[in-house]
């Protein structure tokens, strides 16, 4: 639920407090930058050249927004990571905690509507024609939205601010008490990895497992190869970066939880859990930098504009050095027509 705290444990050399700081600032501060420029783009290309908007498209938006909310409070959490402690207070630390699972759970039921709309646009291109409109995704991505924010609205109750060590630091969200996980926290974690990681784990791979049926269908076999290949390569591009960025983190949660509630206390899977808990958890903070590969694979819109653009560009700086060339030309002819006339003939 909340950001490692083993990414900020002391070390016990002063030495190497400083450099193990550093390290662990080091891939926000990269995930801030890709993350910014790559969405930046996408909302320039959503909001300003795209022409043709569809149902793929609003999801693809709001995912970019989803996305942008979360990166913009990196700054906060590169300090935090970096002097291991958390000056801002108490509201920047909610809206930063809650965020990062808006954004998480957000992406997660955000990629699954991408999916599921693929899914009804190659099984049920016709039947699903009153169901894919632009309409119901906006509606669908309100749900959405009010999903999240209700799963990630608890954090707000919560006492963020947590002295550590000898009371000079502040944590954020971290070292909560026994009792508050086996009472609450562990109450939310159920919600958001039922309604958030669960389900749409399960629509992903079963519309995706549909999809490639489909195609290996002798109706489907008489498509063009490239088709059948593009479509192939988005549903992997979308399933790699589906489980690579969220099957980690999702799963080790659960094991963290029950070993904050002490329910689970084998020694060696303990162990295995805090390891592998702040890798994990830094492996979902990428995903705001991949979403924007999924944009483009995914949507044929995009591609095309992104084509048009560019052919547009090519075609104005061809008509640019034509014209260019077309008036040293006529300079050229001017010239050696002035040194045919006469000196006489020049004068009245």
């Amino acid at each position: 639920m909340a950001w490692p705290a083993a990414l900020r444990r002391p070390s016990r050399a002063g030495g190497r407090l400083k450099k193990g700081s550093s390290e662990s600032a080091m891939l926000p501060c990269m995930v801030f930058v890709l993350g910014l420029i790559a969405n930046c783009v996408a909302v320039y290309i959503f909001v300003w050249t795209l022409k043709v908007r569809n149902e793929t498209t609003t999801y693809m938006i709001n995912l970019a927004i989803s996305d942008l909310l979360f990166v913009f409070t990196l700054p906060f959490r590169i300090f935090y990571f970096a002097t291991r402690n958390w000056p801002f207070g108490d509201v920047l630390c909610k809206i930063s905690v809650t965020l990062f699972h808006t954004n998480m759970y957000g992406s997660i039921l955000f990629l699954t509507c991408i999916s599921v709309d693929r899914f009804l646009a190659i099984l049920y291109p016709f039947r699903s024609k009153t169901l894919r409109t632009k309409r119901n995704a906006r509606a669908v991505c309100l749900a959405v939205w009010l999903t999240v924010i209700g799963g990630s609205a608890p954090a707000v109750f919560f006492r963020s601010i947590n002295s550590q060590g000898n009371n000079a630091t502040e944590a954020c969200f971290e070292n909560f008490p026994e009792a508050t996980w086996r009472t609450y926290l562990s109450r939310i974690v159920i919600f958001i990895e039922i309604v958030g990681f669960f389900l749409p784990l399960v629509l992903n791979v079963t519309c995706s497992t549909l999809v490639l049926r489909t195609l290996h269908k002798p109706v489907t076999l008489s498509r063009s190869k490239f088709n059948k290949a593009k479509v192939l390569r988005m549903i992997f591009v979308h399933l790699v970066i589906f489980c690579f960025c969220f099957v980690p983190y999702n799963v080790n949660l659960i094991f963290y939880s029950l070993m904050r509630t002490q329910t689970f206390l084998n020694c060696s899977v303990v162990a295995a859990v805090r390891t592998m808990y702040p890798i994990t958890l830094c492996i979902a903070v990428t995903n705001c930098c991949f979403d924007p590969i999924i944009y483009y694979f995914t949507s044929e819109t995009i591609q095309n504009s992104i084509k048009l653009k560019n052919w547009a560009t090519r075609k104005s700086d061809s008509r640019c050095s034509e014209m260019q060339g077309t008036e040293n030309l006529i300079q050229h002819s001017m010239q050696t027509l002035k040194t045919k006339i006469p000196d006489n003939e020049s004068t009245i």
